[in-house]
C-alpha cells in the first residue's frame, strides 16, 4: 500500500462541524450533517460532514490518498466508512460559519471511497467542559481564547481514501 498525496490543516468547528466538499458542491445538506451528530463523519456523495463535541478549539483535519485504502489504526477512538465524489478535483474543508479553511487539489477528479478516523475527539471535549469552569468576570473572554488556544491534546480527523472510478456524469455532461 503506497501513499500517494497527503494535506493538513486545522478547522474550527463551529456549531460542532467541519465540511469535506467539492469545490463546486452545493453549502450545506441538513441530512448529512444530522446523520454526522450520531456517526461522528456522514456524507451525502460530495460532501462529508465531521461532528465535534465542542465547537470552539481547532481541529485537525487530514486528507490522505492511498492507492487502496489502509485500515484505521489501533489508537483510533473510532472510524466509519465513507465516499466522497469530486467533479472538480478539489476538496475543501469549510468551517461552517468561518469558511474555507483549506482546499485539496487530488490526483484526478472522480469518486473516492475508504473511511475516516478520529483521536482525541473526547479528550477535547473533556478539557472544553473544564475552561467553562471559570469565573465569568472581565477576564473570563481572555480566558477562554488562551485556553482554547493551549488545549494539552489535538482533536484529529482523517480521511483515509482511494480512488475508486470516474465521476458520475452530470446533465451538463449528456
Amino acid at each position: 500500500m503506497e501513499l500517494l498525496q497527503e494535506y493538513n490543516c486545522k478547522a474550527k468547528p463551529a456549531r460542532c462541524s467541519v465540511e469535506v466538499m467539492d469545490a463546486e458542491a452545493d453549502l450545506y445538506d441538513e441530512d448529512a450533517a444530522t446523520a454526522a451528530r450520531s456517526q461522528v463523519v456522514a456524507g451525502n456523495g460530495y460532501h462529508l460532514y465531521i461532528h465535534t463535541l465542542q465547537a470552539d478549539i481547532d481541529v485537525a483535519v487530514t486528507i490522505r490518498i492511498w492507492d487502496a485504502p489502509p485500515t484505521a489504526p489501533a489508537q483510533a477512538e473510532g472510524s466509519v466508512p465513507v465516499s466522497i465524489e469530486s467533479e472538480t478535483g478539489t476538496l475543501v474543508i469549510y468551517q461552517l460559519e468561518y469558511g474555507p479553511a483549506g482546499q485539496m487539489a487530488l490526483p484526478r477528479p472522480g469518486v473516492y471511497e475508504g473511511h475516516a478516523w478520529w483521536e482525541n475527539r473526547q479528550a477535547t471535549a473533556d478539557y472544553y467542559e473544564t475552561t467553562l469552569d471559570y469565573p465569568p468576570g472581565d477576564t473570563f473572554e481572555n480566558h477562554l481564547d488562551q485556553a482554547w488556544k493551549n488545549c494539552p491534546v489535538t482533536e484529529r480527523y482523517v480521511l483515509d481514501l482511494a480512488y475508486t472510478g470516474e465521476p458520475e456524469p452530470t446533465d451538463d455532461d449528456l
